[in-house]
């Protein structure tokens, strides 16, 4: 309550609020900085909500935003994560009066997040789903590296099973935001892995054109189009157009050959058949051979995979 001045207003941070919660910058008497989240519900009992806290507070990689500690007082449920000081990408990407993220950022960012969502989904025998990932659901920290955020929160504020409630956590449109979610969700909305890799396609196309996944996007006619975002560059390429969906300032700087691998694995990634989709090992591992030419993956190095190693059909 202190650190976060009553959970004042002014310490709202944006970037890392969503329907599920509310989160605010908290800073402590030595000056540092932690981020508490303030879900606006949980309907799972204490006893319940400790084991999920206890689960979550075991994924410990350097591309996940690490749950530091939690609270439960009469209804409160307040989560305390890491501090990522640069925000999230989608509020990084749009900042006003500030030059446009290079290339290397671009591509660093979500070699980043990739590593991470792909440890969620190779390492544990029961892959670890996200499903509501998007732009603001990856921040970065103080030297821009990319950690993804929320992991685990639709089991807490999703209905559980015998509590009156459906087991979706995209019930009533709760979770996945517009421009994200895979078409195959609007039948069977259960989250996958593969609904991951196309909400991690969808981030790999607004890093490429400077879009938001569900803006309405103006061409270069001046025409404005309604869709989704994955809905414009497909309407691009089957036009052959292609490189109009490449962000003007990318244009020219001579990474013209990478932006298309870059491409060629949001398609992958946003298929409509699920299993034509790309696993997030084969998505990590293409972004980062690219990132090994611009000298961005330095710092990526291996990481074991135990199950599902490459199981390119895996839902």
């Amino acid at each position: 309550m202190a650190a976060t001045h009553d959970f004042s207003t002014s310490h709202i941070v944006v970037a890392g609020s969503s329907r599920a919660g509310t989160a605010y910058r908290a800073v402590l008497r030595d000056g540092s900085a932690l981020t508490v989240k303030r879900l606006h519900s949980c309907p799972l009992s204490e006893k319940a909500f400790r084991a999920e806290m206890g689960r979550m507070g075991q994924l410990r990689h350097p591309n996940i935003v690490p749950l530091l500690g939690f609270c439960v007082v009469e209804d409160e449920r307040l989560l305390v994560y890491k501090h990522m000081e640069s925000g999230a990408l989608s509020s990084v990407m749009k900042k006003p009066g500030e030059a446009p993220l290079d290339w290397a950022t671009r591509l660093r960012t979500p070699v980043g997040a990739a590593r991470g969502l792909a440890w969620l989904h190779h390492w544990f025998q029961v892959p670890q789903i996200h499903q509501n990932l998007s732009s603001s659901a990856v921040l970065l920290d103080e030297d821009y590296d990319a950690r993804i955020t929320d992991v685990g929160l639709t089991r807490l504020v999703r209905m559980a099973p015998g509590e009156g409630g459906d087991t979706s956590p995209f019930l009533n449109g709760d979770f996945g935001e517009f421009g994200y979610v895979a078409p195959e969700y609007a039948s069977n909305p259960v989250g996958t892995m593969k609904g991951d890799a196309y909400a991690f396609g969808v981030i790999l196309f607004e890093l490429v054109s400077g879009q938001e996944a569900a803006a309405v996007v103006t061409d270069v006619t001046g025409e404005g189009f309604k869709g989704t975002l994955v809905d414009w560059v497909n309407q691009l390429k089957a036009s052959g157009r292609i490189s109009d969906a490449i962000d003007k300032p990318l244009r020219g700087k001579g990474h013209e050959a990478e932006i298309q691998e870059f491409l060629k694995i949001a398609f992958a990634c946003t298929q409509p058949r699920v299993t034509e989709r790309h696993s997030m090992y084969r998505v990590f591992h293409a972004l980062k051979s690219i990132g090994e030419g611009c000298d961005v993956t330095e710092q990526f190095d291996e990481f074991p995979l135990a199950y599902n190693k490459d199981d390119s059909d895996a839902i």
